[in-house]
C-alpha cells in the first residue's frame, strides 16, 4: 500500500488482481484451506453468493450452502483439477467460452475450472454501493457448465515463459512509441502516481503460500502495468491532434493486452 498527493488529496494506492485471477490461483492449490481462499477473494466485499446456470430444462439455482462461494467450490471440488483465468475486452474475448463472452467481457473476466466431474466457467458480476470514500462490494459468481476450454487456453494464452517475454519486449516497444509521438506527458500528480505504483507489491496474505516467484512476479508486473495504463487512459497526455490520440490509445491497448496475457497465463495451472 502507497500514499500520493493529487489535486484531489491524498490517494491511497493498493496493487490488486482480478478476483478471478486471485480465485484461480488459490484454486490451483489443492491444499488451500477453504476459508482462508474465501478470505483472499472476498477482501471487503460482502460475502460472495453463487448463481448456478441452469441447463435448458432447469430452473436458475442460487447459493444454498452456508459458506460464502461453497457451491462453486464443491462444483470445482475433484483432482486432477485444471484451472485457467481469461480477462476479455471489448474486441478481444480471448479464450472466453462462447456461451459466458458477453458476460465476461462486461465483467473483465472469468475462472474456468475443469474436474473429472465437469468443466466450469464462472463470471464475477458485482454490483457496486456507497461512496467513493467508502466503495461496498456485492458479487454474485454465475456459474455454468461448458465444453471443454483447455485447447483455446493453450492457443490463447501461451506459456508463463512466452507471456513474461512478451511483456517486456512489448514494454519497450510500447515506451518508445509513446516518447516518439511526445504525448507521454502527464499531469504531475499522475506521474507520482506512476511512481508510486512500481513500488507497488501484490498483498501477500491473498496469494497462496505455494505461489512459485515467477508466477508472483509476472503478476505483480501485469498488476502495475494495468494501472499504469487505467490511469493513462483518464485523458490524451500531451496529444494535440486526433492522429497522436489515436496512436497513443493504441500503444496503451497493446501494452494491456500484453499486461492481461501476461497475468491469464500466471493465474493458469494445465495438467498433462
Amino acid at each position: 500500500m502507497g500514499w500520493v498527493t493529487s489535486y484531489r488529496g491524498p490517494v491511497d494506492l493498493t496493487l490488486e488482481l482480478p478476483r478471478s485471477v486471485l480465485l484461480a490461483l488459490w484454486l490451483a492449490d489443492d491444499t488451500s484451506d477453504r476459508s482462508v481462499l474465501v478470505a483472499a477473494v472476498q477482501s471487503d466485499d460482502e460475502p460472495h453468493s453463487v448463481q448456478r446456470q441452469p441447463s435448458a430444462d432447469e430452473p436458475l439455482r442460487d447459493d444454498v450452502s452456508d459458506e460464502p462461494l461453497g457451491t462453486l467450490l464443491d462444483a470445482c471440488d475433484g483432482s486432477p483439477r485444471d484451472v485457467a483465468t481469461v480477462l476479455p475486452v471489448p474486441g478481444d474475448p480471448g479464450a472466453t467460452p462462447a456461451s459466458v463472452s458477453a458476460a465476461a467481457t462486461d465483467a473483465g473476466e472469468a475462472v474456468l475450472v475443469r474436474t473429472p466431474q465437469a468443466c466450469l466457467v464462472a463470471v464475477p458480476v458485482v454490483r457496486r454501493f456507497g461512496s467513493a470514500l467508502e466503495p461496498g462490494h456485492l458479487v454474485t459468481w454465475e456459474l455454468s457448465d461448458v465444453p471443454d476450454w483447455r485447447h483455446a487456453v493453450h492457443a490463447q494464452t501461451g506459456s508463463l515463459q512466452d507471456a513474461e517475454r512478451e511483456l517486456r519486449q512489448g514494454l519497450i516497444q510500447a515506451t518508445e512509441a509513446l516518447v516518439r509521438l511526445d504525448v507521454a506527458q502527464w499531469r504531475p500528480d499522475a506521474a507520482e502516481t506512476v511512481a508510486a505504483l512500481r513500488d507497488l507489491e501484490l498483498p501477500a496474505w491473498r496469494l497462496p503460500d505455494g505461489l512459485d516467484g515467477r508466477r508472483a512476479r509476472v503478476l505483480a508486473s501485469a498488476a502495475r502495468l494495468r494501472a499504469i495504463v487505467a490511469l493513462a487512459t483518464q485523458d490524451d497526455g500531451a496529444a494535440v491532434n486526433l492522429w497522436q490520440a489515436d496512436q497513443r490509445s493504441t500503444a496503451l491497448r497493446e501494452v494491456d493486452r500484453m499486461a492481461r496475457r501476461a497475468m491469464a497465463a500466471a493465474a493458469s495451472r494445465l495438467t498433462a
